[in-house]
């Protein structure tokens, strides 16, 4: 993957279902994260005593966090009101160059920051709740 601008990377929702998703914020910062774990059945026979490990047996997770501004009302309503709900909504984490992961998310973190001189920021943590699909741009 080249080098990119990091405000390409995009983060929508499908806050009704329906299949019709909108960017939620301009976020400043993000960060995208695949991560499995792993399963652990080295035993007494294991050849030189090193670790061995049960491929595809882990639990697959992913996680997004961010940091920025709301686009508008309707985008903090959105979010906010996900967070108070516990829902787990459809996102969509698009990375130019590379793909499109989709899939259930439940916001985890909800926080908001102002300065006297500012505007007012908000940090978004969101975790996986189901498969994911990608597909490659």
């Amino acid at each position: 993957m080249p080098a990119q601008k990091g405000r390409d990377l995009l983060l929508k929702v499908d806050a009704t279902g329906g299949g019709a998703f909108t960017t939620v914020a301009g976020l400043r910062t993000h960060r995208f994260n695949l991560a499995t774990e792993t399963v652990d059945v080295t035993h007494q026979l294991s050849p030189g005593q090193w670790r061995e490990l049960l491929g595809g047996a882990g639990l697959r997770h992913a996680s997004i966090a961010g940091s920025g501004i709301f686009r508008d009302a309707a985008s903090d309503a959105t979010v906010r009101q996900a967070f108070f709900d516990d829902a787990i909504l459809t996102w969509q984490v698009v990375v130019p160059d590379f793909g499109i992961i989709e899939g259930p998310f439940q916001i985890t973190a909800l926080e908001y920051t102002g300065e006297h001189t500012g505007a007012l920021t908000f940090d978004l943590s969101l975790e996986s709740a189901g498969q994911l699909t990608f597909t490659a741009l």
